[in-house]
This record gives C-alpha cells, structure tokens and sequence, in this order.
C-alpha cells in the first residue's frame, strides 16, 4: 500500500506536530513453512452450505500467496472449483482422499479430521 494512501487516513484527527509521522497497523504476514514441516488437516464439511459437501484444508501456515498457489494446484488436480482464503482451502465436493494423496506426494505433512 502507498505511503499517502487517503483511504488508509480515514478519521484521521490533524496533527499540529511537525514530526508526527502517520502509520497504518499492517500486520506481518508469517513466513511459510517448509511443505515436510506443516501439518494440514483435511475436513468433509456440509454446514452452511445448502447441504452440499465441501473438501477443506485447515492448518496452513504462510503467505496468502503460498496458500493460494496450493489451493489452485489442488483444484487443477481434483478437477474442481473452490477457494483460499483465511488460512483455509476449500475444494467442491468430497475429495478428501484425492486431496490427502497429493498433499503427501507434494511433501505435505497431512491427517484426515472429523468425521
């Protein structure tokens, strides 16, 4: 984001210090971990979702980029749509055990959860 973004200065009080200088609160986005140290779990879930079962991966630790890469191999190899986002991957249908196949010949660290 640019230094002089207006948006980020919204409700911003005037200063009548020269030396003020105005930051935004971003937050660090954590470095990815190698593939052999995470560890994903794979969930089958139907809640919210007008009955239809989704695929999801939860645990990943990195980059939103990174997560986004992996969420796109994963949709490419199964066939199918689905999303990344908040730390999550979600991939249409049930494909829980495709999923776990690849994520282990890619050198992922994953369990099967729920039920």
């Amino acid at each position: 984001m640019a230094d002089n973004d207006w948006k980020a200065r919204l409700g911003m009080v005037y200063s009548t210090n020269p030396d003020f200088q105005y930051t935004t609160d971003e937050e660090e986005e954590p470095e990815t971990l190698p593939a052999a140290q995470q560890q994903l779990r794979v969930w089958l879930d139907r809640k919210q979702r007008g009955g239809k079962v989704v695929t999801l991966v939860k645990g990943f630790v990195g980059r939103e980029a990174d997560l986004q890469e992996l969420a796109r191999l994963l949709k490419t190899r199964c066939g199918v749509g689905g999303a990344a986002k908040e730390g999550e991957i979600l991939i249409q249908g049930d494909h829980r055990d495709r999923v776990i196949e690849i994520l282990t010949r890619s050198g992922y660290g994953c369990k099967k959860a729920g039920g």
